[in-house]
């Protein structure tokens, strides 16, 4: 593989929004992208990871992965410390050294939520937009400055401007109206 593709590689692993873990057959982390390491240093990996990971590792030894194995595992839990429930996909790799992939989504509330729909009701700004979702999804200020490369003042601006916009005061009554309001109806299709 040339360097250029390497690279596409690596910038996809590091920037998308699940967290991939890949263990070797000593249950060792072998790599983890950013989203895998920001998870692990808020959350305990559950323990049904790495028993799972032992048990693949050792129907691979038994040469019996297949028959143990058939497909994917996947995990669906709360992780303690979230309010939010886990996707946890499990993949054997195929190649000549054993690896086991894990990745790791959370459902999160902007998830459930049309962001959008907001940001036109209250005519967001597609940054402030960004802001409201992750305020959602329970991040702090400086946590969002961090994912955003701004500073928290520049965090705490938006969310004043989104307060003003929404008619709320604080980060609680917005999440709170934003998640108890009824959803907000699409415009009619001009024929």
């Amino acid at each position: 593989m040339n360097k250029f593709a390497e690279e596409i590689i690596d910038f996809v692993l590091a920037e998308m929004p699940l967290g991939v873990i890949v263990f070797n057959d000593k249950m060792g982390i072998t790599y983890l992208n950013r989203n895998a390491d920001k998870i692990l240093a808020r959350y305990e990996l559950p323990v049904e990871v790495p028993t799972i990971c032992k048990r693949i590792f050792d129907s691979i030894n038994n040469k019996n992965v297949r028959e143990q194995f058939p497909g994917d595992i996947v995990l669906y839990q709360k992780i303690s410390g979230s309010q939010n429930s886990w996707i946890i996909r499990m993949h054997i790799g195929k190649g000549p050294v054993p690896l086991v992939y894990v990745f790791m989504s959370e459902e999160k509330v902007s998830n459930k939520l049309n962001v959008n729909k907001v940001r036109m009701q209250y005519k967001l700004t597609r940054r402030e937009t960004d802001m409201v979702r992750r305020v959602l999804d329970g991040l702090t200020n400086s946590e969002i400055a961090e994912d955003c490369g701004i500073s928290e003042q520049t965090v705490k601006d938006h969310l004043s401007n989104i307060y003003l916009k929404c008619g709320v005061r604080s980060r609680f009554e917005l999440i709170c109206g934003l998640i108890n309001s009824p959803e907000p109806e699409s415009p009619p299709l001009q024929q």
